[in-house]
């Protein structure tokens, strides 16, 4: 089961920076639950990147925090990292080095880097 009152922390925690520093990343839920999100991260400065806003699907398996959130790229964007086929991001935080201390907020952080 998910841990929905953590994913409402997570999700508020993120808003708020964004309120506080700008950092322009958004999780909002996708539809009536909390396990189906949508983050909005912007592009990162001085990459091609810069200036756009991208959108993740962000699932939330059975056993967050202590699953992985599966995240995929809702916008089209061509990276290696990425997988172009499902938009899948790679990153060893969503698969073998996730940890419960992480959060939604450093997830899509760390795909902003």
């Amino acid at each position: 089961m998910v841990d929905l009152g953590r994913v409402q922390k997570e999700q508020q925690e993120c808003n708020k920076v964004v309120q506080v520093s700008g950092t322009g990343i958004i999780v909002s839920p996708k539809g009536d639950s909390l396990t189906h999100l949508i983050g909005t991260i912007p592009g990162p400065s001085d990459t091609p990147y810069e200036g756009g806003t991208f959108k993740i699907d962000i699932t939330l398996p059975d056993g967050y925090p202590f699953k992985p959130p599966k995240m995929e790229f809702a916008t089209k964007v061509w990276h290696p990292n990425i997988i172009s086929q499902s938009c899948a991001i790679c990153l060893d935080i969503l698969k073998d080095q996730w940890s419960p201390a992480l959060t939604l907020k450093t997830a899509l952080l760390s795909t902003v880097s």
